[in-house]
């Protein structure tokens, strides 16, 4: 958990550093212990001993997705993201408007963006974006 949560901050604070420290580490570690783990799948990659990347999903929402800035663009966030799409036949998820590298992340992915809010219902008060991702069925 502790590995998770620390994963989880340092990519979240360089993805939008306007937001960076929003959480103190006891924080996220209280969040991923009470909150993710509980109601997730959580799954990890790893380079060698080193935690690289994480996703929590639940039937139908990636809950979080986040890469260590020095692990980004080696293929382990589309690793994690094929993980939920296995498991799941239709995946929903937030992101921040201003967080252009996730939203392209996303759309290369085939997902589509449904929904662009103010933020008055996230944490951080940031305009955010709900893609979702459909299954394709096989035409055979």
């Amino acid at each position: 958990m502790d590995a998770a949560a620390q994963v989880h901050r340092i990519a979240f604070d360089q993805a939008m550093p306007w937001l960076a420290g929003l959480h103190r580490p006891d924080e996220d570690r209280w969040f991923y212990r009470e909150r993710v783990f509980p109601t997730c799948r959580v799954w990890g990659r790893f380079d060698d001993a080193v935690l690289s990347g994480i996703i929590a999903f639940r039937k139908g929402w990636i809950e979080q997705l986040y890469v260590l800035p020095v692990a980004q663009g080696r293929g382990v966030g589309t690793e994690l993201l094929d993980v939920a799409k296995e498991a799941c036949d239709r995946l929903e998820l937030w992101t921040s408007q201003r967080n252009a590298p996730a939203r392209r992340f996303y759309e290369a992915r085939d997902f589509a963006l449904v929904e662009q809010t103010e933020g008055a219902r996230n944490e951080e008060r940031e305009p955010d974006a709900r893609y979702l991702w459909t299954r394709r069925l096989d035409p055979r």
